[in-house]
């Protein structure tokens, strides 16, 4: 099992405006149904084939946990990378 944070620092104040961005972004880097996702208030939840995780707004940064099993564990660093693209592109 391996655990991950990733930041990306916004301008942003509120998850009202970071929304659509998430939304966009993860359809377009989770295409297909791979990834689902809902909003708990102002909480992202992210679920997926052995993975769970959750993207808040903290501090002027957006900051995404996920811990990740088999079958996700072994694409730690693909999910790392288009999770950095989909918080950077929400960030804005």
């Amino acid at each position: 099992m391996a655990d991950m944070t990733l930041e990306a620092e916004t301008s942003k104040t509120t998850m009202d405006e970071v929304r659509p961005g998430l939304d966009a972004a993860l359809k377009k880097e989770f295409p297909g149904g791979m990834m689902r996702w809902s909003w708990d208030g102002d909480v992202l939840k992210l679920s997926g084939p052995g993975a769970e995780g959750s993207v808040v707004l903290d501090g002027g940064k957006l900051v995404g946990f996920a811990s990740l099993k088999p079958p996700a564990s072994l694409m730690q660093a693909k999910i790392r990378e288009k999770m950095g693209r989909v918080l950077e592109a929400a960030a804005g």
